[in-house]
């Protein structure tokens, strides 16, 4: 299925050779720019937003950057857009179900869900429904006449996944003009990589219809990465705070604190706020780490030399 290629370097306003960290950087500071809590133009900055997000859940990460990148001289094609033969990118399964069905309000386009995503049939096996969402199971066979499962992935807000929500998706199959709408609850506590189960959602067949499976994907935050149930954010200080201590306000999921930088602080050393991470689904909540980044800029005046001059005879 021929879909529209999507130029994630051109959508982040990065070069294709960018380092990790230009990429980082140019994400977060669009990402504050466009995210729903701070725009002032919210239906168009949470398209935005999301267009954002897909970007660096590819560039962000090296295993897809790299599969991105195969995508060699095609990517000029533009419009309509068919991967090379034998390209192997996709990430979720490219069977044939995943070129008859698509898929509206999960979060990302036809380009990612085909070649990064989870569009197309499961493998077989258990999911989670909202009802019986908590652990795995296995070894669940299908009969043989009945449908295929269906998956996709599905975005949902760091808060989304703290309190819980509802979330409405559309599917339709290729060639056909009816569309199916689907109201998806999310568990409070859902982490990254879980699947909910819509049972009778997939692909129809003599013995009823098959299971829809939705994969969570987390969407990327401006201010924090996830890890596990904890939340990481990056505290740059300049040198002289790192020096002589300091006063810092720094954003949780709730509302903004206030920390303490103690004198000497040294790159990489952590300040711990216990219970303001993620929610897990004991209702319990991690915590949130913020992580000092000392930040030395290049001295490009005659007065910054002598005063970094000054501070070095000190020493």
């Amino acid at each position: 299925m021929a879909v529209q290629y999507k130029d994630y370097y051109e959508t982040l306003g990065v070069e294709r050779d960018a380092s990790a960290d230009a990429i980082k950087k140019a994400f977060r500071k669009l990402a504050r720019q466009y995210h729903p809590d701070h725009a002032k133009d919210k239906p168009g900055a949470e398209e935005k937003f999301k267009e954002i997000n897909e970007a660096y859940e590819v560039l962000g990460d090296p295993d897809k950057r790299t599969k991105y990148d195969q995508l060699g001289a095609n990517w000029q094609q533009g419009g309509d857009f068919t991967p090379p033969p034998g390209w192997g990118g996709g990430m979720g399964g490219m069977g044939p179900g995943a070129r008859e069905y698509h898929f509206g309000g999960t979060g990302f386009s036809d380009f990612f869900e085909q070649f990064f995503g989870g569009a197309g049939f499961a493998q077989g096996g258990r999911g989670y429904g909202a009802e019986d969402f908590g652990g795995y199971g296995g070894g669940f066979q299908r009969a043989p006449s009945k449908g295929a499962d269906l998956s996709a992935d599905l975005l949902v807000t760091l808060e989304e996944a703290n309190n819980g929500g509802e979330k409405q998706i559309s599917f339709r199959r290729e060639g056909f003009s009816a569309t199916e709408t689907l109201k998806v609850k999310i568990p409070a506590g859902v982490r990254e990589g879980q699947r909910i189960r819509l049972a009778g959602k997939g692909s129809p067949g003599q013995a009823g219809p098959g299971d829809l499976f939705l994969t969570i994907r987390l969407e990327r935050h401006p201010d924090f990465e996830v890890d596990g149930a904890d939340l990481i954010y990056d505290l740059e200080i300049p040198p002289w705070e790192a020096a002589l201590g300091a006063k810092k306000t720094i954003p949780t999921l709730k509302q903004k604190v206030a920390v303490t930088v103690k004198p000497g602080a040294k790159s990489g050393s952590r300040l711990r706020l216990r219970g303001l991470g993620m929610k897990k689904p004991d209702g319990t909540r991690g915590d949130l780490y913020a992580v000092v980044e000392v930040i030395v800029d290049a001295a490009t005046t005659e007065e910054q030399k002598a005063l970094w001059e000054k501070l070095k005879a000190a020493y």
